[in-house]
């Protein structure tokens, strides 16, 4: 099957994936984003979606089958998160329903925050046990994943287009200027520390060092994202989204430090965060950019310790079921240590680590 698509946040790490696959089955594809960069086979659409009459006039004419949304603005605060991630949900949803042809299918990412509750309560309080399930509820807690949700529900009923949601761990795949990247964060991190000396040294909890987890490579949600847009009994419904193996970070730390040639460091139970360990490393990176002929000198626009830090210093195990989709036919399966290999090779080939 293939047909039209719009692709919303084309530039970041999902957005660019699902690009990339959709143009390869030889779909027309439409990448929006406020700043689009040149990606094959992708059409760009620029356009601020908090802005209705921009987002109305960017998307007239414009007519697909097909959208993929994978775009989110982060905020100060989970209200400020609600107020401008819902409205951009909205405003793309108005503006395409005011383009002449309302799609087939509309897709939202958002993520297991469903289950652990958004950053200002991130794994705190009273959680559901893992493995997450799509039949658990949503918590008692304002989320802005369960508001843009309500967006994709509520131009749906006045549509008649049909939906699916997707739930993927942390996702390792290749952005530039992405707010959550923990594949290029840990590579940034390593290349540091081997230019360094430093210890490459664990930042999170013994929780997440000791116990059972899984992440969702960018290729695999891309290729999920695609499935539910014709499966039979895929529409209208939420499913997680995972590699398919588990691993512990006691073990997975090791192979990421193999990789990049340097000895893991010491584990001691304690929580040394990267936002604290990198604060001063933008002249290093600048350095080894410089030195090395890198694409791009702006550690910022590479790393995003924050995320990494939430993720990697939750008190709890995170595991994901994904029988939903199994019983409905999606059997792809992604090794999670090859995924970030892939990726430290991409890395390597578009210069952004040496």
């Amino acid at each position: 099957m293939t047909g039209n698509a719009l692709v919303v946040g084309v530039s970041g790490i999902v957005g660019n994936a699902i690009a990339a696959l959709l143009a390869e089955d030889g779909w027309t594809v439409h990448g929006l984003a406020r700043r689009p960069v040149e990606q094959a086979g992708v059409r760009p659409i620029a356009v601020d979606l908090q802005d209705p009459v921009a987002t109305v006039a960017a998307l007239k004419g414009l007519q697909v089958d097909a959208v993929f949304i994978t775009s989110w603005l982060r905020q100060d605060s989970e209200a400020e998160n609600i107020r401008v991630n819902s409205v951009m949900v909205r405003n793309l949803l108005d503006g395409l329903s005011n383009s002449g042809r309302t799609p087939r299918h509309v897709a939202l990412v958002t993520g297991l925050k469903h289950y652990l509750g958004p950053f200002e309560a991130y794994g705190k309080g009273s959680l559901p046990q893992t493995p997450f399930r799509e039949d658990q509820g949503r918590l008692d807690i304002a989320n802005f994943y369960y508001a843009q949700e309500d967006e994709v529900f509520a131009a749906a009923e006045r549509d008649g287009f049909s939906w699916s949601i997707h739930r993927p761990h942390t996702v390792i795949g290749k952005a530039v200027g992405n707010a959550m990247n923990m594949g290029t964060t840990l590579a940034v991190y390593a290349t540091i520390c081997r230019e360094t000396g430093r210890a490459f040294r664990f930042p999170g909890s013994q929780a997440q060092w000791d116990c059972l987890t899984d992440m969702t490579d960018a290729r695999l949600l891309a290729r999920h994202l695609l499935w539910a847009t014709g499966a039979p009994g895929a529409a209208n419904q939420a499913f997680n989204v995972v590699n398919g193996d588990v691993f512990r970070w006691r073990w997975m730390w090791g192979q990421i430090a193999n990789w990049f040639g340097l000895e893991p460091g010491p584990f001691d139970g304690s929580i040394l965060p990267l936002e604290e360990q990198m604060k001063h490393d933008a002249p290093v990176w600048r350095r080894i950019s410089e030195r090395e002929g890198l694409a791009e000198p702006d550690l910022d626009r590479l790393s995003s310790p924050w995320h990494t830090d939430a993720d990697l210093g939750r008190p709890i195990e995170v595991v994901t079921d994904m029988s939903k989709s199994r019983r409905l036919g999606f059997t792809a399966y992604q090794p999670t240590d090859d995924a970030f290999f892939v990726l430290f090779k991409r890395l390597r080939e578009a210069r952004l680590i040496p």
